[in-house]
């Protein structure tokens, strides 16, 4: 088994805070080690400095450092279960945590920060991140009952597929029933030269519906029998139904695009609303190969 870690963005909030206590609670579940990352990022200062300038004072990154052991320290005493280690870096927070989500199995952060964060709310760290690593990312928002179930959106997208695998296995390890929202909305009513509308049936499109959204489950659903799935079809936008559904959820995963999603654009409008307006925890999952054959393109 792989002992990539769980790769947590910290920088003293409260945020970075409630990011690490949901990444040792996985961490525990999954018997992996978290690696806790606080990234300085000195050019992001008011103050102009040179590039590559570093640490103003070598005194702050030591102190830094000392307290982020403090932190390990102490989450290892209260989860002894958990192999945990620290490290303090200094560089552009984007890019640091992409480059190390390249070892990692998971990369997860509060949904704003503060410190080397510094004015980077949600959408910008948060977004940058999701956009752009090579592993899930799940940003942590809300309030989250563990006994609530775990929510996916579905759809025919290449990454709708690695979020629903990522949703049974969450559903799985936590032990709780999966929540598929399939959004829709049934399509504009044309009307004849008499002014008729044209009609549909509504049971019909709802049924070829459900039909998609179970095509896109029964693999996963063989590979997980006893996770208990309800199929929720929504006629709403994908965005709007996947975050009125995390309200009663514990964690919601959409793929980082999902179907109609624009060439080159790493990182799908749902996910962006999502990271933005969830109500729990929100984990973007992504094709990485596709990901990674986009950037190698500049496609």
């Amino acid at each position: 088994m792989s002992t990539n870690p769980i790769l947590v963005g910290y920088d003293g909030s409260r945020y970075a805070e409630a990011a690490l206590q949901w990444a040792v609670a996985e961490a525990a579940r999954r018997g992996v080690p978290v690696r806790l990352v606080y990234v300085y990022e000195w050019a992001t200062t008011v103050v102009p400095v040179p590039a590559g300038s570093g640490w103003p004072d070598p005194a702050v990154r030591r102190e830094t450092a000392t307290t982020i052991d403090a932190i390990v320290a102490r989450v290892r005493a209260a989860h002894p279960e958990v192999a945990v280690q620290g490290t303090v870096v200094d560089g552009n927070v984007v890019s640091c945590l992409r480059r190390l989500s390249e070892q990692a199995r998971l990369v997860v952060l509060g949904d704003r920060g503060l410190g080397g964060f510094t004015g980077l709310l949600a959408g910008s760290v948060a977004v940058g991140v999701a956009a752009h690593a090579t592993c899930p990312v799940v940003v942590v928002r809300g309030c989250a009952p563990r006994s609530q179930p775990v929510v996916v959106g579905v759809d025919e997208s290449p990454d709708s597929d690695h979020a629903v695998g990522f949703a049974f296995e969450q559903a799985a390890a936590r032990g709780v029933g999966l929540v598929a929202v399939r959004a829709w909305q049934p399509p504009p009513v044309l009307r004849r030269s008499d002014s008729r509308p044209l009609p549909y049936d509504i049971n019909e499109l709802e049924a070829a519906q459900r039909r998609l959204a179970g095509q896109a489950l029964h693999g996963w659903q063989d590979k997980h029998p006893e996770v208990v799935v309800t199929v929720r079809l929504m006629p709403s936008t994908a965005a709007h139904a996947l975050i009125a559904a995390s309200t009663d959820a514990q964690l919601v995963v959409v793929g980082s695009r999902g179907r109609g999603g624009f060439h080159g654009l790493l990182l799908g409008s749902v996910a962006r609303q999502l990271i933005h307006h969830a109500h729990c925890p929100v984990a973007v999952v992504r094709d990485t190969a596709a990901v990674e054959r986009r950037e190698e393109t500049g496609g």
